[in-house]
């Protein structure tokens, strides 16, 4: 389901894309009044962009943020469903919904949606005009300037940018434990794999000071909501991690 909404959400975005990219280009005209009659109006051309010009120079420098920003909507949503699942396979509760082997599949393809998503989340980033990043910025943490952190006269550099890299990092430790490790080395796979509950906390700080939808209102309410839902899973995770 989240496949073919993603699928469909793209196509929808790549279609709006074109049609502004061919709109022609249209004179804007302007009433200029006589000063002989109240009714004599003169229309006379103005020279310089026009409408579909404009909407299209908009769309090719503002993209960039807009997949950005769905991106991480995305991820965040990918990241629920993936410790919800994860949880209910420790507990048995998937296993009420789909068979083990198809839990599983499920389980790992949410995993690798995330990370498919977290990547573009950050590649984006490099065509952004507004906001600049190099793939050295985007690749190491504390690398950037955007929106230094400083707490109680202490400067923590690009704290919240940081953490955001510092997850990507840790949904990829998991992902690849888990596609070859999990059998031949399951202590480390169950260790490295704990790690996905301190990568939620990472992402739900990332999102809570950078998102430009969380400053406030209903959007922030549910982050925050997210936040508290993630916090309960990693308790129940930890009074069921010696059972595991």
């Amino acid at each position: 389901m989240i496949k073919k909404f993603t699928i469909v959400a793209s196509l929808i975005s790549l279609i709006m894309l074109v049609l502004l990219t061919t709109l022609p280009a249209h004179r804007v005209y302007s009433a200029t009044t006589s000063a002989t009659s109240s009714t004599d109006i003169t229309i006379s051309p103005v020279q310089g962009p026009g409408v579909g010009k404009k909407l299209q120079t908009r769309a090719i420098s503002v993209w960039p943020w807009y997949i950005t920003r769905a991106s991480g909507i995305v991820a965040v949503a990918l990241l629920l469903l993936l410790i919800i699942s994860g949880i209910g396979l420790v507990t048995g509760y998937t296993f009420k919904f789909f068979e083990p082997l198809n839990a599983w599949a499920v389980h790992k393809a949410l995993g690798m949606s995330l990370i498919v998503a977290a990547a573009i989340h950050g590649f984006v980033l490099l065509f952004d005009t507004y906001v600049k990043f190099s793939i050295t910025q985007i690749l190491f943490p504390f690398a950037s300037n955007y929106r230094p952190v400083t707490i109680n006269g202490i400067h923590l550099g690009t704290l919240w940018v940081s953490l955001g890299i510092f997850a990507f990092y840790g949904l990829a430790a998991i992902i690849i434990s888990s596609l070859f490790w999990i059998d031949k080395k399951p202590k480390i796979w169950k260790l490295i794999h704990i790690l996905s509950y301190l990568v939620a906390i990472m992402i739900f700080f990332h999102g809570l000071y950078l998102g430009t939808d969380l400053t406030h209102g209903l959007f922030r309410t549910i982050w925050i909501v997210f936040g508290i839902i993630v916090f309960g899973a990693v308790i129940v995770r930890i009074r069921r991690a010696r059972s595991v």
